[in-house]
């Protein structure tokens, strides 16, 4: 994934990158169609089908690009610049910062796409094939619509589109973060009992509405990267990547934790609450204060002549 989206974005102009960059990330996609194929490959031919059935799958996919893909000649390898000169970039706190709006907008998509089925299963009492089903609906729109917020970045621009999506995660969360709960109130007529929980149909729509916004940002996030650091993308979204699925590893176990001391279903819901709060706080700070609180903007480190991907020459 950190080698593919450089790839695939330098055969574009940046205005259009966004959306580039989105349709190849679409392919996460595949975790979600994964829930479907693998359980029918071991029921019908038993676990050594499912490696096996996706060894054939890679085997095909590496013939089609060797024979259909183009070189990438503007690999910054060619460029002559050092391991060190392109690690160097890692200096620049922007690369952290957006290293935390993926650690949500990935990583709790990840987490979540493996946290849901077991949750619809304790919270709903639903079967399982009825849980991975609704599950679905928040992982399978998650992947094909990260190429639609590729688009609204390019159109509306990467800060504008992120911005947005982090106040839709926040206001979905905080509405999936309510437990069920009982309010009991002394009144002059005697005590009136009230029941707030969310139903399976509501709470499925806002899951669904925070899949759309984790799309949408997960597509934007890379967008910031391809505008400022056109000339150090394999590194930048190899280490914002690797933050993002460290996030999706790592999310399930302290959901796990916090479950268990808390005992409330809900409670993965209120600890991603609480990191985009912090995502929308350095969103804040940084991009509509615009205060120097990580540091002054800089220019990319090590930067390295841009070659057009047709002729191998310099504009």
């Amino acid at each position: 994934f950190a080698v593919g989206t450089p790839y695939v974005a330098r055969f574009f102009p940046k205005e259009r990158r966004g959306f580039a960059m989105g349709v190849f990330g679409a392919g996460t996609t595949g975790a979600a169609i994964n829930m479907f194929i693998a359980p029918a490959l071991i029921e019908s031919h038993g676990w050594r089908s499912v490696p096996q059935f996706y060894a054939v799958a890679l085997a095909v996919t590496a013939v089609v690009f060797w024979f259909l893909s183009a070189p990438d000649v503007s690999a910054p390898g060619k460029s002559g610049a050092s391991l060190s000169q392109q690690l160097a970039v890692l200096k620049d706190v922007r690369v952290w910062k957006y290293c935390q709006y993926y650690s949500i907008v990935f990583g709790g998509f990840t987490a979540l796409s493996a946290w849901m089925p077991q949750y619809f299963v304790q919270e709903y009492e639903l079967s399982i094939k009825q849980a991975a089903l609704l599950a679905a609906c928040f992982s399978l729109p998650a992947g094909v619509l990260r190429a639609v917020g590729g688009w609204l970045a390019d159109r509306f621009g990467a800060h504008n589109v992120t911005w947005w999506v982090l106040w839709a995660a926040w206001i979905s969360l905080f509405l999936l973060s309510y437990p069920r709960t009982d309010f009991f109130i002394h009144t002059l007529r005697g005590p009136a009992e009230f029941h707030i929980e969310l139903t399976l149909l509501p709470f499925t729509a806002l899951l669904f509405a925070l899949g759309v916004a984790f799309a949408c940002g997960m597509a934007s996030t890379f967008k910031y990267v391809g505008d400022d650091f056109p000339q150090n993308m394999g590194v930048v979204t190899g280490v914002v990547g690797l933050v993002g699925g460290l996030g999706g590893f790592l999310l399930p176990v302290l959901f796990g934790a916090i479950l268990e001391w808390l005992a409330i279903s809900s409670s993965c819901f209120m600890f991603l609450y609480g990191i985009v709060w912090v995502s929308l706080i350095l969103n804040y700070l940084t991009e509509v204060r615009r205060l120097p609180v990580m540091g002054e903007r800089k220019q990319e480190a090590a930067p390295t002549p841009a070659v057009t991907p047709e002729t191998g020459e310099e504009p």
